[in-house]
């Protein structure tokens, strides 16, 4: 689940930018590896925590909780001067707030419905769909069919199938897709990480009657309000920090290779904290889905080395 993080635009638009030819990893790049991995997985872990919460307080009452969390870590962060923001400033940020806080409330709606592991597989539909976009050539369209195919197989019709819950990753990753983009272009106006600290902030205040309603109505337990403020900790700031450290040690192209292992993470976590098992069908669309993913981002890679 990692568009659903509120990362600081210096990340994402690390992630965006051209890379350079493959080389070997020094000692520091393989630090930067394994600091992604624990970031990756610490959002996993975050989500798989705040879905323990669920029953008490809802997927409405943890989200509200994690916006709290991501907005305080991110206002501290980057102490932004909103009222300094011009109106062409502005407008991303707005854009901002709707795109990050409908991202999180569908991911974890979602994850309530259908599990962990197939809403974050489906929500990274987005990052990949923006790979494979305007791409040419067989390589791009084999690596589209790969992980349509991988998704007819997660989402495949039965008696039993979630359909709204379904319909809820799908918009979740509609949403990290649109996250991307805005935040690209709120990162070409607004300096800084203030644009998005400032997103997120105003988030967490339209989310604080909406949690205050719903923990007034389900009061937690120390132990609901633990696992709530643990999800937004694991899931919010500590990807932040750690990816900030870990892309000064990687090359930055290699960001979208590596968020390839959250939908994997997200199966394990699931099974492991959740109880949430799924079958050597549901496991081939995941492989097939981030396959495509790799792939797509290796073929990227070769273009524009071969554009140089």
């Amino acid at each position: 689940m990692r568009t659903e993080q509120p990362l600081a635009d210096g990340v994402q638009q690390a992630a965006e930018r051209p890379v350079a030819p493959v080389t070997p990893l020094a000692g520091g790049a393989w630090v930067g590896v394994a600091m992604m991995a624990g970031s990756a997985l610490s959002n996993q872990v975050g989500a798989a925590v705040g879905a323990l919460a669920f029953p008490a307080i809802g997927a409405v009452g943890v989200v509200a909780v994690r916006q709290w969390v991501a907005g305080a870590v991110l206002v501290a962060v980057a102490r932004p001067r909103p009222w300094r923001f011009t109106a062409a400033q502005w407008r991303p940020v707005l854009l901002l707030v709707v795109v990050f806080a409908t991202m999180n409330l569908s991911l974890y709606t979602a994850v309530d419905r259908v599990g962990l592991g197939l809403a974050v597989t489906l929500e990274f539909l987005g990052p990949l769909a923006l790979a494979l976009r305007g791409a040419r050539g067989r390589g791009p369209l084999l690596c589209a069919l790969v992980a349509a195919g991988g998704v007819v197989v997660l989402t495949r019709p039965q008696p039993t199938t979630d359909y709204v819950g379904i319909g809820l990753g799908l918009l979740a990753a509609g949403c990290w897709a649109a996250y991307i983009l805005v935040n690209r272009e709120l990162g070409a106006r607004v300096p800084g990480g203030a644009g998005p600290a400032t997103a997120a902030g105003i988030s967490a205040l339209v989310f604080l009657p909406v949690g205050l309603v719903v923990l007034g109505q389900h009061p937690p337990s120390a132990a609901t309000a633990a696992c709530a403020v643990t999800a937004g900790v694991l899931a919010s700031a500590v990807p932040l920090f750690v990816d900030l450290q870990a892309l000064r040690r990687v090359a930055t192209g290699a960001y979208g290779v590596f968020m390839s292992i959250n939908p994997v993470l997200a199966a394990v976590v699931g099974l492991v904290v959740l109880g949430e098992g799924l079958g050597w069908d549901a496991w081939a669309g995941i492989v097939a889905i981030v396959g495509a993913n790799v792939a797509s981002q290796l073929l990227a890679r070769r273009a524009t080395v071969a554009t140089r």
